[in-house]
């Protein structure tokens, strides 16, 4: 449904996303992930028809809606998307239906037809009690809620999310997560959704591509981003917690623990928290590490202490407080080897 090809995006001489491709079939959950910066929201200005391309071409089905090589670009209001912007963007002088209404209008679709989308609109966000009150009388996440049977009533095709999540607390996001994976599953569009927390794609997406620099560092499914991450960017950035990247010199943990599994490699060692263990001294594969902090999580801890300015996290069932100390035990091999440019090699 959607295809980039060499996409790229410049301000100046910065340049914001640089030679993207990607495909993604009818129906996806596509998640663009990353830090703030990466270029994540200037790939979906671009879908939205916001930003045009510097370069290279992007196809909706079979329109080409957007070409940087000739500057041709289909107006966002041809491209049968709709979009969910962070802030929300309700019209404070409206009411909830008036909101949920005003695109349709646009549209000009029939008074009739208006009438009945907005109440399936409401419907399926469960917001039809506050069809007659204004934005500022209803919460965050009643105003998300109307956002999103905004966007849903003129049934695009493509849905765009630029991080809706982000102003709501912890358990509304939560709630959030499955109303917006209801919304995507009744209504069968494709979904392209903007976030830097890693949580919401990997519950959410069946397609992610993780950004970096205006870069894609993988694309794939959050599955394979866990078990075999293509980067240590992705390594370090996906996960709950994130494997550890240990840095590893001319085949030396921490350039001071040789071990000959590791040879003559420079750039470092992926080790996953459940590969290290708590020991009660040093010993073989071990190393002494300044308690940082306790996470209880799931009936177990999240343990992480810092060696040589590097956090290492460790996952264990029981908690270990030495006046300070630690002493991690490594595994006898590391997951994965990245090279120092973070290149995957082992």
């Amino acid at each position: 449904m959607i295809s980039l090809d060499n996409i790229s995006k410049s301000f100046g001489t910065s340049n914001a996303v640089s030679n993207v491709s990607f495909s993604v079939p009818d129906g996806a959950f596509l998640v663009l992930l990353g830090p703030s910066g990466c270029g994540k929201s200037t790939m979906l200005r671009m879908l939205a028809g916001l930003d045009q391309p510097t370069s290279g071409k992007m196809l909706f089905g079979d329109t080409l809606v957007a070409d940087g090589d000739t500057g041709n670009s289909l107006p966002p209001a041809e491209r049968n998307a709709g979009l969910v912007f962070q802030s929300y963007a309700l019209w404070p002088h409206m009411t909830v239906a008036g909101n949920i209404e005003w695109p349709l209008k646009i549209a000009k679709l029939a008074g009739e037809q208006r009438r009945t989308r907005v109440l399936e609109a409401m419907e399926m966000l469960g917001i039809e009690k506050l069809a007659n009150r204004y934005p500022g009388e209803i919460s965050g996440g009643q105003q998300q809620r109307v956002a999103l049977a905004r966007m849903i009533a003129p049934r695009p095709k493509i849905m765009l999310f630029d991080e809706p999540l982000s102003n709501l607390d912890a358990t509304l996001r939560v709630e959030m997560r499955f109303e917006l994976l209801k919304v995507h599953a009744a209504t069968g569009a494709t979904a392209v959704y903007v976030t830097h927390d890693q949580v919401e794609a990997m519950t959410m997406a069946t397609h992610v591509a993780v950004m970096n620099h205006g870069r894609i560092e993988q694309f794939d499914a959050p599955e394979r981003l866990l078990a075999e991450p293509a980067s240590a960017f992705v390594a370090g950035f996906v996960g709950t917690p994130p494997a550890n990247l240990i840095p590893i010199d001319d085949g030396k943990w921490f350039g001071t623990l040789p071990d000959p599994l590791l040879r003559s490699y420079s750039g470092h060692a992926m080790v996953r928290a459940e590969q290290i263990e708590l020991a009660d001294e040093l010993g073989p594969r071990t190393f002494e590490a300044v308690l940082a902090e306790v996470v209880p999580m799931a009936g177990r801890f999240l343990i992480t202490g810092i060696v040589n300015s590097h956090r290492i996290t460790a996952i264990s069932d029981r908690l270990s407080r030495q006046s300070g100390k630690l002493y991690f035990r490594l595994p006898t091999a590391p997951a994965a080897i990245f090279d120092t440019q973070g290149t995957r090699i082992s």
